[in-house]
C-alpha cells in the first residue's frame, strides 16, 4: 500500500481543511456586525465634524443614520449567532460618540452656545447622563424593557428638533430658540437616567406579528417619505413622553368596582 503524503491520512486532511474553511467563513460573518457598528461610529464622528462646521442638517441626518445602524448591528450579530464580548463593548463605544457627543455638540453648535456657559453646562450634563445610561446598560442589561430612555431615541429627539428646523424654519436663533431647546437637551439627559420603563423593541415577537401591525408598519413608512423630519419628532418625543406617562398611570389608584 502506497504511502500518504507526509503520513496523513486523506480523509483526516480533508476534514481539517473543511473545518478551516468553516472556521474562515465564521470569521467573516463575525465581522458583519462589527463592519456595522463601525458605520454607526463614523456617522456619529461624521455628525460632529458636521456641526462644527455648520452643516446643521447633514449632522442630525447623520445621528438618525447612526440609529439606523445601531438597531442592525445587534440584530445580525443574534441572527448569525456572532455576539461576543467585544463588540458589546465596541458597540457601547460608537454608541457614547454617535449618540453622546455627537447630539450634545449639534445642539451646542445650533442655540446652546448662545447662553454662554449654561450653554455648554447643558450640552456636557447631556453627554454625562449618555456615558452613564450606557454604562448601566453593560453592567445591568435591559432584557424585557428599557429603564431610562435609550441614548439612540434621546439623540433621535435632538436630532430631530433640529431636522424640523432646518428643513422648515431655519431663522435666525434667538434667545426664545435657545431657552427652550436647553431645557428639550436637560429633559432628554434626565430620561436616560431615570427609573422610567420603556418598552423595548425586543419584545416583539419577529415569528408571529399579527397582519394589522404589518399594515401599520406600511403606514407608518408611508408617512416617514411624506415628511422625514417633522414625523420622525413626532415618533420621538412620544416615545421619550411614554415612560413617564405610564409611570403615572400605574400610581393613579384605580377605581372599586
Amino acid at each position: 500500500m502506497e504511502e500518504q503524503k507526509d503520513g496523513q491520512n486523506p480523509k483526516v486532511a480533508s476534514l481539517a481543511d473543511r473545518s478551516e474553511e468553516r472556521a474562515g467563513l465564521r470569521r467573516g460573518i463575525y465581522l458583519l456586525p462589527n463592519l456595522i457598528t463601525t458605520g454607526a461610529l463614523f456617522s456619529g464622528f461624521y455628525a460632529i465634524i458636521s456641526a462644527m462646521s455648520g452643516a446643521l442638517e447633514n449632522a442630525a441626518v447623520a445621528i438618525i443614520v447612526a440609529g439606523v445602524l445601531d438597531a442592525l448591528d445587534g440584530r445580525i450579530a443574534r441572527l448569525t449567532n456572532t455576539q461576543s464580548d467585544f463588540g458589546v463593548q465596541y458597540d457601547s463605544l460608537s454608541d457614547l460618540v454617535a449618540f453622546g457627543v455627537a447630539p450634545a455638540v449639534l445642539m451646542f453648535s445650533w442655540v446652546l452656545s448662545d447662553l454662554g456657559k449654561f450653554g455648554w453646562m447643558a450640552a456636557f450634563l447631556y453627554m454625562a447622563c449618555a456615558a452613564l445610561r450606557l454604562a448601566r446598560f453593560n453592567t445591568k442589561p435591559d432584557n424585557t424593557a428599557f429603564v431610562g430612555l435609550a441614548s439612540p431615541m434621546a439623540a433621535g429627539v435632538l436630532a430631530t428638533s433640529v431636522w424640523v428646523w432646518t428643513d422648515n424654519i431655519a431663522s435666525t436663533v434667538t434667545l426664545p430658540l435657545a431657552i427652550p431647546m436647553a431645557a428639550l437637551t436637560v429633559g432628554a439627559a434626565a430620561l436616560m437616567v431615570s427609573n422610567f420603563r420603556y418598552y423595548s423593541p425586543k419584545q416583539i415577537d419577529m415569528h408571529r406579528v399579527p397582519f394589522i401591525y404589518m399594515l401599520g408598519v406600511v403606514a407608518l413608512f408611508a408617512l416617514i417619505v411624506v415628511n422625514p423630519p417633522v414625523v420622525l419628532l413626532g415618533l420621538s418625543v412620544i416615545y421619550a413622553g411614554s415612560g413617564p406617562v405610564q409611570a403615572i398611570l400605574r400610581k393613579r389608584p384605580r377605581k372599586s368596582a
